[in-house]
Formats: C-alpha cells, sequence, structure tokens
C-alpha cells in the first residue's frame, strides 16, 4: 500500500511500526458549535481508510479527540449563556449524531482534552527541563521555545523567518512572536471551572499540547499515521510534531491531510457563513448519498458543495441499489462473510492500495453494477452473483453497504417496499395485457401514470421492470 505522506511531500509505502497493526491518531472537533459538512470529510475519509485496512487484514486502532476546552468554546458559550461544560457537551453529542447519521464508525478511543490535562502538564514539565520551553515572566503562562528546536517548520516546509506571529495569546509574554502557548495562566472574568492547578499557576491546556498528550498516551511515543483537515497543517499539526520531538517522542511516521469541502470555491467554515447543516443534507439526500458525495473524490482533492453534486450521488447510489435488489435472489448474506480478499477485484484493490484512488475504484465498482446488469438482462446468473458479491464487498469499504447496521434506520420504513412492489407490479401487469393485445395508449398511459410518480419502466429480456429516475 502506498499513501501520500504531507512530512515528505510524496506518494511512499506504507510500512506499520507492527506487523499487522496499524495505530492512526485524528484531530477531531473542537466542540463550539453545530457541525456542517465541511466537519465530516476528515471523519469520512479516515473511516474509509480503517474500513481499507482492516479488510485487508489490519487490526487497526484509531484515536480520535474531542477538543471540549478552548478559548472559542469559552466565548461561544458565554455568548449563548450557558456553562462552558455544557455548551461542549450540547455540540459534542451532535457531531456525534452527525457523524452516526453519516455511516461513521466509532473510533477505538474518543478522548476529550479536559480528561487529560495531567499528562499536560506532565509533557510541559519535560519541555521545560529540555529547554524546549519556558514560563513567561508576566504570568500569562507556559510558551514552546520555537527557536530553540531546529526541526521547527519540518512539516510544512517553513522557516520561522517566514511564519507569521503566534496568535494563540498575548505576544506580550513570549521571547519570539512565533512562540505559542503550551499553558495559558487564568484570567479574572473567566469561569474559575474551565481552569486547572499546575506548577506553574491555575490555567488550562493551549490547543496544540492537547493532541500530543492524548496520542502519547493512547498510541504510545511513536505511531504510524497522524491525520486530519489540510488547514490543520499549520500551526497546529507543525506545533504537535514540534512539541513530540523536542520531548524526546518520534510521534507520527506518516502524516496525511484531506482537502476542503468548499462553496463557491472558498473553505467552508462557520467564520465565512458558508455552511451545509448535516441533517438538512441528509433528510434531503439519504445519510448514505452524503456519504458517497465525501468519499468519492480523493481525499486530497477539494469537494465543491452543490445541491446538483449531492443529487448526482443520490442517483448514483440507487443505480448501485437498483442492481442490487435486482440480484437479491442470486446471493444470501452469508456469502459476503466467507468471500476471499480478492474477491472484491483487482483494479479495485489497486486503485485504494494507490493513496487511496477513491474515483479508480468507484469506477471500477459502477462497471461491475453495469457488467451485472447486463448478465441479468442475458440471464447469466453465475455472473450476476459474482458480480454482486463484488459489489457487496466494495460497498463494505466504502462503508455504503445498504444491510450493515449502521444503516438500519435509514431503511425504517423498507416495510412499505413489499406494498410498492405490489402496487407498481400490478400496474406493469395491466401494462403487460395492454401490448399483448396491441392497445398502445393504455400501454402508454400506464408507462406515463408510473414515469409522473418519478418511476422509470425499463423493458429487458427478463421483463419488465422499475426504479426512480435519476
Amino acid at each position: 500500500m502506498h499513501l501520500y505522506d504531507s512530512a515528505r511531500r510524496e506518494i511512499v509505502e506504507f510500512h506499520p511500526s507492527e506487523a499487522g497493526q496499524v495505530s492512526i491518531y485524528v484531530c477531531g472537533p473542537t466542540v463550539q458549535s453545530a457541525p456542517h459538512l465541511g466537519h465530516m470529510r476528515s471523519r469520512v475519509n479516515f473511516d474509509v481508510l480503517r474500513r481499507w485496512l482492516e479488510f485487508t487484514g489490519y487490526d487497526v486502532t484509531l484515536v480520535v479527540n474531542v477538543t471540549d476546552i478552548d478559548d472559542k468554546i469559552l466565548a461561544k458559550a458565554a455568548e449563548a449563556g450557558r456553562p462552558w461544560w455544557a455548551h461542549a457537551y450540547l455540540f459534542e453529542a451532535a457531531f456525534r449524531t452527525a457523524f452516526e447519521a453519516l455511516g461513521v464508525q466509532a473510533p477505538s478511543y474518543e478522548p476529550r482534552a479536559t480528561g487529560h490535562i495531567p499528562e499536560m502538564i506532565e509533557l510541559i514539565a519535560e519541555l521545560i527541563e529540555r529547554g524546549h520551553a519556558y514560563p513567561a515572566d508576566d504570568g500569562s503562562g507556559v510558551y514552546f521555545d520555537v527557536r530553540s528546536w531546529p526541526e521547527y517548520g519540518a512539516l510544512t516546509g517553513q522557516r520561522v523567518s517566514d511564519m507569521a506571529p503566534a496568535e494563540d495569546s498575548d505576544a506580550r509574554g513570549k521571547r519570539d512572536p512565533r512562540d505559542f502557548a503550551l499553558w495559558k495562566a487564568y484570567k479574572p472574568g473567566e469561569p474559575e471551572t474551565a481552569s486547572w492547578p499546575s506548577p506553574w499557576g491555575r490555567g488550562r491546556p493551549g490547543w496544540h499540547i492537547e493532541c500530543s498528550a492524548m496520542a502519547g498516551k493512547y498510541l504510545g511515543d511513536t505511531f504510524d499515521i497522524h491525520g486530519g483537515g489540510l488547514d490543520l497543517r499549520f500551526p497546529h499539526h507543525e506545533n504537535e510534531l514540534a512539541q513530540s520531538q523536542a520531548a524526546g517522542r518520534g510521534f507520527a511516521r506518516y502524516w496525511m491531510h484531506n482537502a476542503w469541502v468548499t462553496m463557491a470555491g472558498e473553505k467552508m467554515s462557520k467564520s465565512l457563513g458558508n455552511t451545509a447543516d448535516v441533517a438538512a443534507a441528509v433528510a434531503k439526500y439519504g445519510g448514505r448519498a452524503v456519504r458517497l458525495w465525501l468519499a468519492g473524490p480523493h481525499y486530497r482533492s477539494a469537494i465543491e458543495l452543490s445541491d446538483a453534486s449531492l443529487a448526482e450521488a443520490a442517483a448514483q447510489l440507487a443505480r448501485i441499489d437498483g442492481f442490487l435488489e435486482r440480484a437479491a435472489a442470486l446471493l444470501t448474506d452469508e456469502w459476503v462473510a466467507y468471500a476471499p480478499l480478492d474477491a472484491i477485484g483487482a483494479e479495485f484493490t489497486a486503485a485504494m492500495d494507490d493513496d487511496l484512488a477513491t474515483p479508480t475504484a468507484l469506477a471500477a465498482l459502477f462497471r461491475t453494477v453495469k457488467d451485472g446488469n447486463l448478465a441479468l438482462d442475458a440471464g447469466d446468473h453465475e455472473a450476476a452473483r459474482a458480480a454482486r458479491l463484488k459489489v457487496w464487498l466494495m460497498l463494505r469499504v466504502f462503508g455504503l453497504d445498504p444491510a450493515a447496521p449502521e444503516w438500519a434506520d435509514a431503511s425504517a420504513g423498507d416495510d412499505l417496499k413489499p406494498v410498492v412492489d405490489g402496487l407498481v407490479g400490478a400496474l406493469l401487469e395491466q401494462r403487460a395485457q395492454a401490448r399483448a393485445r396491441k392497445d398502445w395508449p393504455a400501454a402508454d398511459a400506464v408507462r406515463d401514470t408510473l414515469k409522473n410518480l418519478g418511476l422509470k419502466v425499463e423493458d429487458t429480456p427478463a421483463g419488465p421492470r422499475w426504479s426512480l429516475e435519476n
């Protein structure tokens, strides 16, 4: 398997540090306000990575943090007139609901920043002892000394002299404007509950130290993959890497960054106001279609959000599901559990092993759907059965298998499907009888009725079949 390593800026062969095991840390949400579709991309992309690694036989440990203490959380909570911890928990729950709506599997563990203050204090003390951090003379906190670490800027290929000042705290207590906060001293007017005792006085951690401490606790000093959105490369991931290695930890061996979701060419963000509500998108197009839209493009390519793009994803999913429904009688669920790895197809495997080339993998899926439909039309049940198995396995890797437990709620209305099938079948039988007696106006009237209901009728060698209009 090959992956694009953001640190080396090239596609490299992936070798986990321990045979058969893969450890991944992905930066999770800062739970300040409601999630939007831009937040969902990282989790969906890394969920696909995890599923592919597990499909190919790896035991994956995935840790995704929750930042539940932060300047923005305190500010938003004050605006809302609620305690900061209640505010954070409210939106942590909203994020979890959004991830579940898109079929994202729960990580191996999801640590909260506030639950790991002792580990952060320990790491800060170690950096001070090694000469890479200092308590500010004005008592404003503890800062990482970027000039003390020659490798600072290695992840993003920058020189310290070219960097903008760090904006995470007042620059007056810093030796260099680019030094970043490891510990922020308590300020009058802030909630006392948002501070903890430390050797440097009451305060709370800086954002960057949180992830270094949590990754180290659960994945060890060195782990395989660190992931997150492209916007986190600097300063967040650059600072994580510097402070971790300055403390003597190897930290991440590979870095992966997904590109943005954009609207009108701009990165989706709350500050720009160009957000898209997850629940609204799921309600309109379905969670599986939204997930397909997020997972289909290559993870390093930007996605432009539009109704047309989501509608196209829904239409693609309808074509896939249409084939599965046609071939349903040819393969039982139990077959999938015993399918060999190579049953998924060499083309799909090569694509996924090539830096998660999901567009190429999806092209293989759609070709298999087409071949399967042709096989059904020709009465070649053996070829159709093989195609259905491949499609089923591919959907499992993408997290789109309609029979998977995560989509159980989405199919809650399936109990009406037999009724719909029966009613449409009765109309198609009337149409067939009209065609048999060459009553073309009556046959066309039935067809037009179905079309007005949003259904498409195809006459195949096996008889007429219906599907939703794309």
